[in-house]
């Protein structure tokens, strides 16, 4: 057994009460951001920030949110990963104000992979489906690089085995 140690912050990596505590830790945050006008969706360990943007004065309160956000992760010692963040505007509106977190410039992207699903700022599904046939089709070249038998029924068994759980 080890020892006894005095837990100073965070959460210990493991621990079966660790979800529980870190449920506590973001349960308010959707409270919070809700002062700004912003929605959030959580998932896991990932928050998503969603705001209607019309005018300069809506990418203020935007910059606000995020500002406070990163003020509750200080807070709270759960670090952002600024490298994973990005804005994704959708719609034709063009607003230039850039956004940040801790000084750290929010790259805007055109397209952006949420639980699996690449959304473009289109909302069109061709970049998430182009995506999955790219994949299927080097998953099936793998299947006739690998088998050497040719047999239809086993390159079909292969095929639904190892191709078709991924699409």
């Amino acid at each position: 057994m080890s020892t006894v140690e005095e837990l100073i912050s965070g959460i210990v990596q493991g621990s079966g009460i660790g979800p529980l505590f870190f449920i506590i830790f973001i349960n308010d945050l959707v409270c919070h951001l809700k002062l700004f006008g912003i929605t959030l969706k959580l998932f896991a360990d990932d928050v998503k920030v969603y705001a209607e943007i019309v005018n300069t004065c809506d990418v203020d309160q935007l910059q606000c949110a995020l500002d406070s956000l990163a003020e509750r992760s200080e807070m709270w010692q759960l670090q952002i990963s600024i490298n994973k963040c990005c804005t994704l505007r959708i719609g034709k509106l063009t607003v230039s104000k850039p956004l940040c977190i801790n000084g750290s410039l929010l790259p805007t992207v055109k397209t952006c992979r949420d639980v699996g699903v690449i959304i473009s700022h289109d909302l069109q599904p061709s970049v998430h489906t182009d995506n999955i046939v790219a994949k299927t089709h080097q998953c099936a070249n793998a299947i006739l690089r690998c088998f050497v038998s040719r047999d239809i029924a086993l390159l079909t068994r292969a095929f639904t085995v190892y191709v078709c759980p991924g699409v």
